[in-house]
């Protein structure tokens, strides 16, 4: 008899989800839900409309994930006709850092009229990065206090991560703070919307709270030192309860099974993040081979023996990816987005209208013409921080940069100058993992661009110079969350004893490799070492000028001829104590 399990994958823009056969992977229907409210970054979805939010801001509506989950699952069933009694589990993964505030039932504080009105009671989306000057202060009181936890994580934390946005919360709006319970990545809340009980998982908590299986989290004292009413805000916000992934949360309550057509009692997996479970759905379970997962963002991801210091990682974790191994993760902030940015706002009518004609979308488009020029033909480079720099300079301060534009330039040569732009970043990661000893061999690419854009993969691997081979599926954090249901549910009830074994059943790679063409490998070496002057010019302190320019920006948005957006109006100064009262 066939077992089955459920993988939903909760991104950025949408929800996508997969019900595969448990015992080779075998995909047998995907549904993919758009959130009704997307990602929030202009105004909070009201009715009149009319709470802005500053620059930096990114927001989500936790009703979408519940929306998610009520859509899909039900239609997974349907298209497949499976009955609910053979799917043995279900797991979820979720962008991260994604978190929010509660109430001790788990009640988002926004879904309360009270706060409704109030942008810090909502969901801040990982990509969120108006917590910038908390990260600063983070940073900066760990140096001065030579905090050990600080190696594991390159040196520097970002304001992406959980301590940055929830000292965002307690600076901006106490009231607020006050208010929540809890504070919690959107993975877990979504597992405790299916199960009915609060569960944390290590995987978070270590890349993204500062939390390791051996030391826990960062003393009182040190969160203290960032703000008196931040001294236990872990044990009054949220658990030292860690669970590993890859074990179960607990069993779908009645509710959850109401929404999704799933048995009552049917196994949850721990959560986990849509970059990491990627991994074993990508096959690689060992030391060597980097998993990178594109998207709106890059996601990279190496397995290791032992922890070594890297140069603006994004963590290294015990347990955190693969059980027994330490799991490397450093990112590019923006990739999708920045291809998304030029094809919305950059690109001539003409290309647009040409994309209708054909029926493909203008990327197509773009793509198509970029793939005839050769490499250095276009006489542009790029830095790409149009969305900030995660990795390895770890600064959502920096922006974009495109050098060499004449009046000749045209779209195309832009578009491919982005895309190698892209490729340089990667490059530059896999240069600061190699230097300190980690392995990698081969690349192994899964996510939505390798998906749509073979011309990248190609710039990639001939930037590189490695090899890259793609996930068979298109929905590689949801079979991966898929394979972890399989594991949560266990050998008894048709599943797995680890991850390691169900990805040796269910997840596969497609045949067609990239490779590097050693012509384009090498005009790209020349070109790789222009592009490292401009990121250490630019990014290490030679030349502030996007700072200052960020500065100005900020200045102007507080102009009281323009008005003054809310957030900036209520910003207080940092360490202020709350009003207890």
């Amino acid at each position: 008899m066939s077992r089955y399990a459920v993988g939903v994958d909760f991104g950025t823009e949408s929800g996508r989800a997969v019900l595969v056969d448990v015992a080779d992977g075998r995909e047998l229907a995907v549904a993919v839900h758009p959130y009704r409210n997307g990602v929030i970054d202009e105004r909070l979805p009201s009715p009149d409309d009319d709470v802005r939010l500053e620059p930096d801001w990114a927001l989500q509506d936790p009703a979408d994930y519940v929306r998610t989950l009520r859509a899909t699952v039900p239609r997974l069933l349907a298209e497949a006709g499976v009955d609910p009694g053979d799917v043995i589990g279900i797991g979820i993964d979720a962008t991260a850092c994604t978190m929010l505030p509660t109430l001790a039932d788990g009640t988002p504080l926004c879904a309360l009229d009270r706060f409704r009105r109030n942008p810090h009671a909502w969901v801040k989306l990982w990509k969120h990065h108006a917590a910038q000057p908390e990260a600063d202060r983070i940073n900066a009181v760990a140096r001065e206090r030579g905090e050990p936890w600080l190696e594991r994580y390159g040196g520097k934390i970002s304001s992406e991560w959980f301590f940055p946005k929830a000292l965002q919360i307690l600076d901006e709006a106490p009231e607020v703070y006050r208010a929540a319970d809890r504070l919690i990545e959107a993975a877990d809340w979504i597992v405790w919307q299916l199960t009915d009980r609060e569960t944390r998982n290590n995987c978070t908590a270590g890349y993204k709270a500062l939390w390791s299986r051996r030391d826990g989290f960062p003393d009182e004292s040190y969160f203290a030192a960032l703000h008196p009413d931040f001294r236990r805000v872990v044990d009054e916000k949220m658990s030292r309860g860690v669970v590993l992934i890859g074990r179960r949360a607990g069993r779908l309550c009645a509710r959850a099974a109401a929404w999704t057509g799933l048995r009552e009692g049917t196994a949850v997996a721990v959560a986990n993040v849509d970059a990491h479970v990627s991994v074993p759905a990508a096959t690689v379970t060992e030391p060597g081979t980097m998993v990178v997962i594109m998207g709106t963002s890059n996601c990279h991801l190496v397995l290791g023996e032992r922890p070594v210091p890297v140069e603006g990682m994004c963590g290294v974790v015990e347990d955190g990816v693969v059980p027994g191994r330490f799991g490397f993760e450093a990112g590019q902030s923006g990739v999708g987005d920045i291809f998304a940015w030029f094809a919305e706002h950059a690109v001539p009518p003409g290309y647009h209208e040409a994309a209708r004609r054909r029926g493909v979308s203008v990327h197509e488009v773009l793509e198509a013409e970029a793939a005839g020029l050769r490499p250095g033909q276009s006489g542009l480079l790029a830095l790409d921080w149009w969305n900030g720099n995660r990795s390895v300079l770890v600064d959502a301060d920096l922006a974009g940069l495109l050098v060499g534009p004449t009046l000749a330039t045209r779209a195309p040569e832009v578009y491919r100058a982005l895309i190698e732009a892209t490729a340089f970043g990667t490059r530059v990661i896999i240069d600061a993992f190699e230097a300190k000893g980690v392995r990698v061999d081969g690349i192994v690419a899964c996510g939505g661009l390798p998906e749509a854009n073979r011309l990248l993969v190609q710039v990639y691997a001939d930037v590189t110079g490695r090899e890259f081979r793609l996930a068979a599926s298109r929905q590689t954090p949801a079979l991966g969350s898929a394979m972890h249901a399989a594991v949560a549910a266990g050998t008894e009830a048709g599943g797995y004893d680890s991850i390691v074994e169900a990805s040796r059943h269910m997840a596969h790679l497609r045949d067609r490799a990239y490779r590097p063409v050693p012509a384009h490998h090498a005009v790209y070496d020349e070109l790789y070492r222009e592009y490292l002057r401009l990121h250490d010019l630019f990014g290490r302190g030679g030349m502030d000028v996007m700072k200052r320019l960020r500065r100005l920006r900020l200045q102007a948005l507080g102009d009281p001829s323009r008005g003054v957006p809310p957030v900036l109006a209520n910003r207080r100064p940092p360490g202020t104590p709350l009003d207890r009262r």
